[in-house]
């Protein structure tokens, strides 16, 4: 009688451990982690559509994946993320922002890695793309978002425009390298307030609302992060803020939708997975931007938002 209750307790044990872990069952014919620098609404979407479209397109030929997502919290934290999935031999992995995706390029040679919102491969890499990595950019017209930003306030020579954005994000000096040129060559002053402490945003931005006549903000991480402390501040100042990337705190933007993004990225990973294309088949893509102005804050500084 005692072995017959032995062994019923272990059988009760080990059917409670299959209940407990997916080891039990059937394994995914696939398995991806993905690393995302931190919580933000552009990169929390492009993360969505990610997940939403390679389990889409892997369901559709009949296979299983499974999704293992990590949020960093900050740069330095990526690289540990990055060798938990080296260290499981995931069959992919999807790095969100240029920090993750540098963690992730420097821990394999071997897993395919797909990069998203991350402004510039070549810059990131220093012009050699490693073998194993593609993705898609969120890279935007920056011609294109200063001319907006003249057109729509009317600025004229001299006028002051202030870009914002954390040291810590190699992709935002990129960025405000490009639209100082494009500023200074219409005669506009260009200052760059920079921060590399979430605690010194505040009073940067106080600074940056008292002294221009608006605030351009790069696809930076760390502001997006905390864009609501640059809006509240900026709105009290009468300033307007123009983004990279939109959000709600954007008088208007020329931006890409990062859901698609992810999206696309989700398709290049199904595409790698299911053996139709090798990481070396797929080129670095990027969205076609649209306009989007936020009418409200737009109407509470007399902005025109134009017919068309």
């Amino acid at each position: 009688m005692k072995k017959i209750l032995s062994l019923i307790l272990v059988l009760v044990i080990c059917a409670g451990a299959c209940l407990s872990f997916t080891s039990c069952e059937d394994k995914a014919d696939f398995t991806v982690g993905i690393c995302q620098l931190m919580e933000h609404d552009s990169l929390d979407q492009a993360t969505q559509g990610f997940i939403d479209a390679l389990k889409e397109e892997i369901e559709k030929a009949g296979k299983t994946v499974s999704v293992d997502t990590q949020v960093a919290g900050e740069a330095t934290l990526c690289t540990t993320v990055i060798n938990t999935f080296t260290a499981k031999n995931v069959d992919l992995i999807m790095a969100n922002a240029t920090p993750a995706l540098l963690a992730a390029a420097n821990a394999t040679t071997t897993i395919p890695v797909l990069g998203t919102s991350v402004t510039d491969y070549n810059d990131t890499f220093s012009g050699s793309i490693p073998a194993n990595v593609t993705g898609t950019s969120d890279a935007v017209p920056f011609d294109e978002q200063a001319k907006m930003m003249i057109d729509t306030l009317g600025l004229i020579s001299g006028d002051k425009v202030g870009v914002l954005y954390c040291t810590n994000e190699s992709n935002s000096l990129i960025q405000y390298n490009a639209v100082k040129a494009l500023f200074e060559a219409e005669g506009i002053v260009v200052e760059a307030y920079t921060f590399s402490e979430t605690t010194e945003l505040q009073a940067l931005v106080t600074s940056a609302a008292g002294a221009c006549k608006a605030i351009y903000v790069p696809s930076d991480n760390t502001v997006a992060q905390n864009d609501t402390v640059v809006g509240t501040i900026c709105q009290e100042k009468n300033v307007p803020v123009f983004t990279s990337y939109g959000g709600a705190v954007c008088y208007a933007s020329l931006a890409i939708d990062y859901y698609q993004l992810g999206k696309e990225t989700g398709k290049m990973a199904a595409d790698i997975l299911l053996g139709n294309k090798a990481v070396s088949d797929i080129d670095i893509m990027t969205l076609t931007p649209t306009v989007v102005y936020n009418k409200e804050l737009c109407a509470k500084l007399g902005i025109t938002v134009p017919e068309n």
